[in-house]
């Protein structure tokens, strides 16, 4: 199969690879320069003493704690016939020392009642997601408030959801514990990382894709810069207009920082973010496209994009848009799971236990599972320039983190310290034959291509950082 990829209407250098051709990972198009200052503006709101705000590389800026740890919360999740997660407004969380032993049966077609795995390790919701404790005389500041614990403890909440640390973050940054951006698709009581509202016009969204924060009307169509234009001034005109709408502004805006304004003419303005005026294509039918690129000269508008994840890595063509893959071609998977106990647990990583995912890709057997889905082995000395990805050792046995120079271990990369994988039936670059491999499309217990980019499906993208209200 050809690969080709345009980068901005340039071809991208070619590296041979043992299973064709495979192209450089176009980093102009994804991801962001490490050199780059682009970052996320908020509007800043009254805190809690000991709550500050931390830029962080895929979920822009979030609330954190005095050392830096990112803070959650839990809103409610309905499944089927029960509901996990905290209610907004009740005043109370739900996230308790409780060692839930039993399935709930929230997630059909199977019944409550069965012994979760691994009950002589499993932690409970409380240890895995400290509660942010507040003091006892705490006060409601802004849009924070205090609610109270089974035990009598003040937690604070925020917007009305109780707020959570993640056992998974280790410093200043980190959101491992859950991301807006692997959201999408995803079953099972969804953990949020929560932060101030983002600088943007009152008419404008936001859409968090794995690579970035793009921007959308409040419609949720995307929002476009044309190359042409130079800095406050649109060279969009005639015939131009026939494809692409301006974005106008109100009579009233309020220019300030990454935002300004451009007068079309007298008395029509139109928005501009970093100097670049901005657009809709009116050919956009779906939510959140990125169709819009694919017009020499045009690309969708990110307030700030992830870095770039192994250097030799490479993007390909699918069926529906464009994958991540390694350096032979083969396409990135990685594994999504949340266990059916009333406290949803995620078993996605390898400190959960994994016969969830041997059951799905191996029948229960370690070496079919591995032969399935293998993992993606790091070449000694191997590192990413985003934080986002990592490499950790692995015992292929049992799916666990190995002990330090324990014989047989694999060093592989992970996303979020969660392994990743190609699949073994894949035949050529862009094959995505292992995407939705398990329950309920994947979503449940299985695994899904790293999609960069999908027109029809949306598995590019998570949520928005609104969608729950």
């Amino acid at each position: 199969m050809q690969v080709r990829k345009l980068i901005r209407g340039a071809l991208c250098a070619t590296v041979l690879a043992a299973t064709g051709v495979a192209f450089a990972i176009p980093t102009d198009l994804y991801w962001q320069s490490p050199a780059s200052k682009d970052k996320e503006a908020y509007i800043a709101a009254p805190m809690p003493p000991g709550v500050q705000v931390v830029d962080t590389e895929n979920e822009g800026p979030v609330f954190a704690t005095a050392d830096g740890k990112t803070l959650y919360s839990w809103p409610l999740t309905s499944l089927r016939s029960g509901q996990a997660g905290d209610r907004r407004k009740s005043g109370q969380a739900t996230c308790d020392g409780t060692i839930y032993k039993e399935t709930t049966g929230f997630m059909s077609p199977y019944p409550g009642g069965f012994l979760l795995p691994e009950l002589e390790t499993r932690k409970s919701c409380e240890a895995l997601w400290p509660p942010f404790l507040a003091p006892a005389d705490a006060k409601p500041v802004g849009k924070w408030t205090v609610v109270k614990r089974t035990n009598g403890e003040s937690q604070w909440a925020f917007d009305d959801y109780p707020v959570y640390l993640s056992s998974k973050d280790h410093k200043k940054g980190d959101v491992l514990g859950a991301s807006v951006s692997l959201i999408g698709g995803e079953m099972g009581a969804v953990r949020w990382p929560i932060g101030p509202t983002a600088d943007i016009p009152s008419d404008l969204a936001l859409a968090v894709f794995r690579t970035g924060r793009m921007l959308t009307n409040n419609k949720g169509f995307s929002v476009y810069a044309y190359d042409k234009d130079t800095p406050g001034k649109s060279n969009c005109t005639a015939a131009c207009l026939e494809t692409w709408a301006p974005v106008l502004a109100p009579v009233m805006a309020n220019p300030h920082g990454d935002w300004s304004v451009v007068e079309r003419s007298p008395g029509i303005q139109q928005w501009a973010y970093r100097g670049k005026p901005l657009y809709t294509n009116m050919n956009d039918v779906e939510h959140r496209q990125v169709i819009g690129t694919d017009i020499p000269g045009w690309h969708n508008v990110y307030t700030q994009r992830a870095l770039t994840p192994p250097s030799d890595w490479t993007v390909q063509d699918a069926d529906l848009g464009q994958v991540l893959a390694d350096s032979r071609g083969k396409t990135i998977y990685y594994y999504s799971c949340n266990d059916d106990a009333m406290d949803q647990q995620s078993c996605d990583s390898p400190d959960a236990p994994q016969v969830y995912r041997l059951a799905i890709c191996g029948n229960f057997d370690p070496k079919v599972c591995n032969e399935t889905f293998p993992y993606v082995q790091a070449k000694p000395g191997e590192k990413a320039d985003s934080a986002l990805w990592s490499v950790i050792s692995i015992d292929p046995n049992t799916g666990k983190l190995a002990q330090a120079g324990q014989a047989g271990s694999l060093q592989v990369w992970a996303y979020r310290e969660r392994p990743v994988y190609t699949y073994g039936a894949d035949t050529h670059p862009g094959s995505v034959d292992g995407d939705n491999f398990g329950e309920f499309n994947g979503a449940r217990n299985g695994f899904r291509a790293f999609w960069l980019r999908d027109d029809y499906r949306g598995n590019a993208h998570g949520h928005s950082p609104g969608d729950r209200r």
